[in-house]
Order: structure tokens, then C-alpha cells, then sequence
């Protein structure tokens, strides 16, 4: 039995891995998928896979990309969500800033440098007209931390995934003031290099498995009511969600990832653009 660690954030997105982890179908193959919730995101899964802590990640575009230019020994594989993330602009109940433009030189909560937070945050502040190289920051964590520092005024705003946020803005914690979508698709399956070369067979089957079941994920019966209840989500949310992604089993085109390249470069996210081949693994 090969084992195989992996690591993502506990949002919906994810279940497709859960489902096909708790049915044994990598265990069929004599793969022993070991999963890992990463609620810091991003940037905490690309430190354990320089660690080596996880062997694979599904994990942000843009925050991938970013550190492998930076040394990371990784690679991307596979697209695994094809559409953009919906990221929420969110502030504290009781924050005196009631629209988008009030957060203009204001302190953005992020959960580490290099995170999707962090990185979209610049996305956002070009879109926005801001100067980004005044952008200021507090890093929180993950969205606990998130909730301490918009409710104690340590951090003026907080972007986060649309939906995964949506419960707190249910419920009077946060008030959302907007949304910025990723221009890019927003979840790739990343690798590391030494995995890739030792375990090559695992990799590709574990894809194989995956495929399938995210290709006909949106037509398993019930899976908007399941979804719902596993993620503390009210059904109609879920509907919406489930409109809005498509799961992919293709790995990211070169124009793709040459137009995010260019993005980071433009805000300064990234020093160089590097080639096709340098950031990306056909398993």
C-alpha cells in the first residue's frame, strides 16, 4: 500500500475527495490517501509542500505559481476547478466602512504572506485604481482569525471565498461590501517533484479516480442537500454555488498560465515570468 498525503481547505469544493476517500476507492488501487485540512490555505499548503509534510495539494492558481517561481519543488498536474473563486470583500458589523471605496490605505486581514488573501488582495487594489504598493496587511491565520481582528479592529476588511463566508454574513459577524473574482480558474492539484518521479503510477491513478467522480459530481442525487448539511450552508447558497463551478480533469492550457503570469508580474507578486515546463507536470 503506497501512501499518498494530501492537503486542502475543508470547503465544499472539496468533497469529491472525502467522498471517494471514505468509499476505498484509492485503497482499490493500493493507494492509502491520507487527507489534510488546511484552514490557514494557500500559503500554509505550499510551506508543507516545501516541507514535505503533504505530497499534493489542491490549492490556489495564483499562489502556486507564485511560489514555485520562488522555489517550491512542485508542479502543477491538473486544473481541478475550471471557473474563477468568488472572493468576498468582507468588513465587521461594526466597521464604519460601508462601501468598497472607504477601504481605499486601509489594513486588509490576510491568513499569511503569499496566501489567496494575500495575493488577491493586490488583484483587487489594481482593480480598484489603488496604489498597491501602499497596501497594508495583518495576518490572521485562517478565518477564526479573521473574525477576532474585523470584530476588535485590528484589520479593516477580509477576503475570503463568497459562500464558505456566507454563514457569518448570515449572521451579523461580517457585512459583505462586494465580490472580486479571480480572472484565472482558481483550483490546480499540485505535486511535488520527488513524488512525481517515485510515484508516478499512484499520481495517475489517484487522477483517474478523482476525474471520474468530479466529471459527474453535480448529477449524484441529493448532492446539493448533502452539500448543504456537511458545510453548514443553507440549500439555496449551495444551488447558486453549484451553478457557478464547473470541476475540471485538464491540465491548465500554456496561454492561461502564461495571462497569469503576466497578471503577478504586473503587481509586482512575482519578480520573472519562468516557462510553460518549469511550472507544470503531465503525471
Amino acid at each position: 500500500m503506497k501512501t499518498i498525503k494530501i492537503g486542502g481547505v475543508p470547503e465544499h469544493f472539496n468533497l469529491p475527495w472525502h467522498m471517494t476517500i471514505e468509499e476505498g476507492a484509492y485503497k482499490k488501487e493500493g493507494i492509502a490517501l491520507q487527507w489534510t485540512d488546511y484552514p490557514g490555505g494557500t500559503g500554509a499548503m505550499c510551506q508543507a509542500l516545501r516541507e514535505g509534510s503533504i505530497d499534493m495539494a489542491i490549492i490556489l492558481t495564483e499562489g502556486i505559481v507564485k511560489d514555485i517561481i520562488a522555489g517550491n519543488p512542485s508542479k502543477i498536474i491538473q486544473t481541478y476547478i475550471q471557473t474563477p473563486l468568488i472572493w468576498g470583500i468582507h468588513v465587521g458589523a461594526k466597521s464604519p466602512y460601508t462601501s468598497i471605496a472607504d477601504l481605499a490605505n486601509t489594513k486588509a486581514a490576510i491568513s499569511r504572506y503569499g496566501s489567496g488573501s494575500h495575493l488577491m488582495a493586490y488583484v483587487h487594489g489594481q482593480h480598484q485604481g489603488w496604489d498597491t504598493t501602499k497596501l497594508d496587511f495583518e495576518v490572521i491565520k485562517n478565518l477564526d482569525g479573521a473574525i477576532d481582528a474585523l470584530t476588535k479592529g485590528s484589520a479593516d476588511y477580509f477576503m475570503w471565498e463568497h459562500f464558505t463566508t456566507k454563514p457569518l454574513v448570515d449572521n451579523g459577524t461580517f457585512r459583505r461590501l462586494g465580490d472580486c473574482p479571480t480572472p484565472w480558474p482558481c483550483f490546480v492539484i499540485a505535486v511535488r517533484d520527488e513524488v512525481l518521479i517515485k510515484e508516478k503510477n499512484s499520481i495517475t491513478k489517484i487522477l483517474e479516480i478523482i476525474n471520474a467522480t468530479s466529471s459527474d459530481f453535480k448529477q449524484i442525487p441529493s448532492i446539493d442537500t448533502t452539500l448543504a448539511s456537511a458545510y453548514n450552508q443553507q440549500l439555496e447558497d449551495i444551488r447558486a454555488w453549484l451553478d457557478l463551478t464547473e470541476w475540471s480533469q485538464e491540465q491548465l492550457t500554456k496561454n492561461t498560465l502564461d495571462s497569469v503570469q503576466q497578471q503577478l508580474l504586473a503587481l509586482d507578486i512575482i519578480p520573472k515570468t519562468v516557462p510553460y515546463e518549469q511550472l507544470t507536470a503531465i503525471s
